[in-house]
């Protein structure tokens, strides 16, 4: 009768340090996931930074190309201008099928990545 009690003694400790691991394990995944989320959008921020700079240096270069072509610097800026405008309008007019999809699998496949650890917990 001793033995079966300190049996279901140690198979309650143990489901206890199973819970309490089990917790921790779940906290270190989602801090995991943060870090990661947090990462890319540092590293997506500054692309996105760096992206417009050359936009809007190659914006002003190509206004200052052109209206030397044409004789007219404000004639340069305004082609540039409304090229910009295009491209806005061409964005827009695909964002329901283009640009929302992707924005959208991009986040939903850094959020479901495999990680090493769940890789090799499967096998």
């Amino acid at each position: 009768m001793d033995d079966l009690k300190n049996k279901a003694g140690d198979l309650t400790d143990s489901i206890t340090e199973y819970i309490q691991t089990y917790y921790k394990l779940t906290l270190l995944n989602a801090a995991d996931k943060a870090t990661t989320i947090a990462a890319s959008t540092l590293a997506s921020v500054t692309v996105f930074c760096l992206g417009f700079f050359v936009v809007l240096f190659g914006g002003i270069a190509l206004a200052l190309w052109l209206g030397s072509l044409l004789d007219s610097t404000a004639l340069g800026f305004v082609l540039v201008a409304a090229l910009f405008v295009l491209i806005i309008v061409i964005i827009v007019a695909l964002k329901k099928k283009i640009v929302f999809p992707a924005i959208r699998d991009s986040l939903i496949n850094k959020l479901y990545e495999p990680t090493d650890q769940n890789i090799q917990g499967s096998v």
